[in-house]
């Protein structure tokens, strides 16, 4: 690793390096001894309608295209290989906020030469822009969102992204985390409200308050905070939620890149290979950072891989880390109350043969009532996935998995292969329908599922017919959808389809061709981002090979595309410059506009020719401006 240039790689392809494979495995190999699609799609999987399994039954081909038709509210676009952003006739789209523009009028603005100071890199809006909430403060619009990394290149232009001093790590740890800021809709068009008093940057250095059952407990505790209860940053934010009462919660995922050794000797702990963490990290923060060189603080790393709740409305309150539901690779937190209610979270790890999780408060939720316990006092489950379109979720209790209440919290992973969870394609963003009482989960890819791979606990992660991972060296992905019984999503038993299974039918016949939802006209992979307007559209974002060539022609640039649940019709609503990700998705209080994240954009997005890169977020507007969604 030391010859290999780290800065630039996906955090998929990092945990490749910790964990290579032990060898290749073709694609095409593997593709001609799957079984035929024809025989595949006629299993008892129900791809892409609403199955009855689903309690919906299906429509005609002429009803579901009628009513398909009255759902969507746009002609779906092309695809597009260039570098800005596309979307339908009769929708306008202008930048919202631009790595680097200022949240208070104190911050220098940013160079083309230098990029951003030590000094304003706390100061304006961070980098890499992903999972975001709305919010309305007394009346004023607020947006939080997450600043999942760094592109040290980019950012670090003088060193060209080498880190050689304590002030380098400062501006990266500054330009993650978290930005809460109001924002204000004038002549021409959305923008930061300078100077808000609701404007605030959360980063790696942000005291948090530890909460739940591992707060306090010795794996913890390190030098600067012996009792284990007070944390320093949030970092990997990826994806989001937002509670019933109005908080924002933002998602710790691949923390195990930050942390590295100063010493080479140094043993690191058993439990450190589950996570992916090594010897050494991606941005090199251990070397000027103590607390991130885990040869003197081998407890740091237990201190993340949580769920963070921060409260937009209060910029002197402390965010607190909600042990109880879980440490791993937390993509996103989709929150729901049951009919009693109590609180429900959904929440998947994202990597390669890891689970899914659910939360459920042992406390109800009633508005106006005290919230202090709900995340901190309940049951955390894994899911197990059976063939016979059924589910269920499994309690992570210290009976069932041998371990206590703070172990289990801290080593979520370790629990959930305890009682045998299903293992799964890289689980990403869950969302839960408003009007139908389901959830979905995008599981993206896993190149590597195969009948000898294991995840880093040892767990099998091959390919089972009729199960929600059918295919071996999935590089499209699909997106699964459960419903639980009594239409309780606090009850433990569940029915499960897979609404849609991406693939390219332009290339192959078979089950890599995907489902019949999938079409030339709407070709994608590995959908990661998803979240469900207020009329029950799902609309999906991608993170996948935008190459345009071999397995993945006719998909172009990374795209967002709206879905509805009960016909099975996917379109294309938008797409994102050459190189980006299309993640995160909100709504302004009136509906009137949809806030889109476009991350690390190759092209020089949003600025033009000579200028650097920024990851943005957007407005998209109907022209005529109605409702988005």
């Amino acid at each position: 690793m030391k010859d290999i240039d780290t800065s630039d790689l996906s955090w998929d392809d990092w945990d490749e390096l910790q964990r290579p494979a032990p060898e290749s495995v073709e694609f095409d190999a593997v593709v001609e001894a799957a079984i035929s699609r024809r025989g595949f799609l006629t299993g008892v999987v129900a791809f892409g309608s609403g199955a009855a399994v689903m309690g919906t039954g299906l429509l005609s081909g002429t009803s579901a295209q009628a009513q398909a038709a009255s759902r969507f509210g746009f002609t779906p676009i092309p695809i597009q290989t260039d570098g800005t952003v596309h979307v339908p006739e009769g929708y306008t789209w202008h930048s919202v906020a631009r790595w680097g523009d200022p949240l208070f009028s104190d911050a220098e603005p940013l160079s083309q030469e230098s990029a951003i100071s030590v000094d304003s890199s706390d100061r304006v809006f961070g980098e890499n822009t992903d999972g975001m909430e709305s919010f309305v403060v007394d009346g004023r619009q607020v947006i939080a969102v997450n600043h999942e990394y760094v592109n040290p290149a980019i950012n670090l232009p003088l060193t060209e992204g080498e880190t050689t001093s304590a002030d380098d790590v400062l501006t990266l740890q500054n330009m993650q985390g978290v930005t809460v800021m109001e924002v204000a809709e004038g002549e021409d068009g959305w923008s930061i409200v300078v100077d808000s008093d609701l404007n605030r940057r959360i980063t790696h250095n942000t005291p948090m308050t530890i909460a739940g059952p591992a707060a306090g407990h010795p794996l913890l505790q390190t030098p600067d905070d012996p009792d284990g209860t007070t944390a320093l940053g949030t970092m990997n934010n990826c994806g989001s939620g937002k509670t019933p009462w109005g908080t924002y919660l933002t998602c710790e995922e691949n923390f195990n890149g930050y942390f590295g050794s100063t010493d080479p000797e140094a043993a690191l702990p058993e439990d450190y290979v589950r996570y992916g963490i090594g010897a050494e990290s991606r941005y090199g923060y251990e070397k000027f950072d103590a607390r991130f060189d885990v040869s003197q603080n081998p407890n740091e790393p237990r201190r993340f891989g949580y769920i963070v709740e921060i409260d937009p409305t209060d910029p002197t309150s402390q965010p607190i880390k909600h042990t109880a539901l879980g440490r791993f690779k937390h993509e996103n937190a989709a929150a729901v109350l049951a009919p009693d209610g109590r609180v429900v979270v959904y929440m998947g790890d994202d990597e390669r043969g890891e689970f899914m999780y659910k939360y459920v408060s042992n406390g109800a939720y009633t508005p106006g009532g005290p919230t202090s316990e709900l995340l901190d006092d309940g049951q955390l489950y894994v899911a197990r996935f059976d063939t016979d379109q059924t589910g269920e979720w499994v309690a992570l209790t210290p009976e069932a998995t041998g371990m206590d209440e703070a172990e289990i919290a801290i080593f979520s992973r370790a629990a959930g292969s305890a009682v045998g969870a299903t293992t799964m394609d890289r689980p990403e963003w869950v969302a839960v329908n408003p009007i139908a009482v389901e959830g979905y989960c995008c599981l993206t890819n896993n190149s590597r599922r195969g009948p000898d791979f294991t995840n880093a606990g040892g767990d099998p992660a091959f390919a089972v017919e009729n199960s929600p991972n059918p295919r071996d060296a999935n590089r499209y992905g699909q997106i699964v959808r459960w419903r639980p019984v009594n239409d309780d999503h606090a009850e433990t038993k569940f029915e499960w389809d897979l609404y849609v299974m991406a693939g390219n039918p332009k290339v192959h016949d078979d089950a890599y061709a995907g489902s019949d939802n999938i079409n030339e006209g709407n070709l994608f992979n590995s959908p990661d981002g998803m979240m469900f307007d207020s009329t029950g559209l799902v609309w999906i974002q991608t993170d996948g090979d935008d190459s345009n060539e071999e397995d993945f022609v006719g998909m172009g640039n990374n795209q967002m595309l709206a879905g509805d649940p009960v016909s099975g019709q996917i379109e294309r609503f938008l797409t994102g410059p050459n190189g980006s990700e299309v993640t995160g998705l909100t709504w302004s209080a009136d509906r009137r506009t949809m806030f889109v994240g476009i991350q690390h954009p190759a092209a020089p997005f949003p600025d033009g020719e000579g200028q650097l890169p920024r990851s943005t977020v957007i407005a998209v507007k109907r022209a005529d401006n109605l409702p988005v969604g």
